[in-house]
């Protein structure tokens, strides 16, 4: 029997810089494919083809404590890859104390500030919304999943899924 590795400790950097003390929460991004039914002559049932990444983009979430200039100056950056994330995980199986170390990094930009409520004496929280152009999802040191949305990349376990699709484009 095994126990389940969990978050134990994290931290999140905007730009190099470090958030901790200051980062409350992440929410990392979802990964999604869109998938259509497909259901030709002969067939069955349908088949669902894959089209490529969701329609509905990657994002992260983020809440800091507090006030943070540097973000605040980020929002509105022109490039889609304009700010870089990074958040550093550390989980750790209970029965033999393993531990891993999980990063997730990103490219994109601020869609949306939320300020929360301004309340004297109360805590002060801000919540961020980055969508993304760009992700990577390592674990130890390995990377398990690169997203470049941007440069038509997509690889998972060492294996580039769009090399040949660019080949056939010239790309």
């Amino acid at each position: 029997m095994a126990l389940p590795k969990k978050l134990k400790s994290m931290n999140l950097y905007n730009d190099g810089g470090s958030y901790v003390g200051q980062s409350k929460s992440v929410t990392l991004p979802t990964l999604s494919r869109k998938l259509e039914a497909w259901r030709g002559a002969g067939m069955d049932g349908p088949v669902k083809v894959d089209l490529g990444h969701s329609d509905d983009g990657i994002q992260i979430e983020w809440t800091l404590g507090g006030w943070d200039l540097t973000a605040l100056r980020q929002f509105g950056a022109v490039r889609a890859d304009g700010v870089m994330l990074r958040w550093a995980g550390s989980v750790q199986r209970d029965d033999t104390g393993e531990i891993s170390a999980v990063e997730v990094v990103v490219r994109g930009r601020h869609e949306e500030i939320d300020f929360g409520d301004a309340e004297q004496g109360e805590d002060t929280e801000h919540s961020f919304t980055t969508t993304c152009s760009y992700y990577k999802l390592s674990i130890d040191g390995n990377v398990e999943i690169e997203i470049d949305l941007l440069n038509f990349i997509f690889v998972v376990n060492g294996e580039d899924r769009l090399a040949e699709h660019r080949a056939a484009i010239g790309l």
